[in-house]
């Protein structure tokens, strides 16, 4: 994938409503806006990078694209979990990402236990690879630090 790093940003929207609730691993999810303005070569899986809320801290993330078989979606999603633990949810706000590289393949589960086992696998091996100083560099990137006055229009930009 010759677009990674990814830079992107835009606003914090409800999605399906089962991160949190279904799962016990909540995402931020991205207006179709964003979604819609991907490379071309960024194709559909799991990936690992860095996350802001508004002005806040960059902490690690890891990030669904497409549309999540198990769930059989019809609508492409970017789902991200910051591995973090906030006070409360920032609907609304700002999300930046820096998305750095490719997990897995999104596939489907026979069951939500094994989705669930999945995801777990993937947070740690974002852990992992974030911690290589090639990608725990980018944490620092000038990216996370323009306000959030000065975003551009909520979507995607290198």
């Amino acid at each position: 994938m010759k677009n990674l790093p990814h830079f992107c940003r835009g606003e914090v929207v409800r999605g399906f409503g089962r991160g949190s609730k279904e799962l016990g691993i909540p995402t931020a999810n991205f207006p179709d806006s964003v979604v819609d303005h991907l490379p071309a070569d960024i194709c559909t899986g799991i990936y690992y990078g860095w996350a802001c809320v508004g002005n806040g801290d960059v902490h690690r993330m890891v990030m669904s694209i497409g549309w999540n078989p198990y769930y059989k979606n019809t609508k492409k999603s970017m789902e991200t979990h910051i591995i973090h633990t906030f006070k409360e949810d920032f609907y609304g706000e700002i999300l930046s990402i820096v998305i750095v590289g490719y997990i897995r393949p999104e596939k489907s589960f026979d069951s939500l236990d094994s989705l669930i086992a999945a995801i777990y696998s993937d947070i740690e091996e974002a852990k992992r690879r974030l911690d290589l100083p090639e990608h725990n560099k980018l944490k620092e990137d000038i990216f996370f630090r323009t306000t959030v006055d000065q975003i551009m229009n909520g979507h995607c930009s290198l």
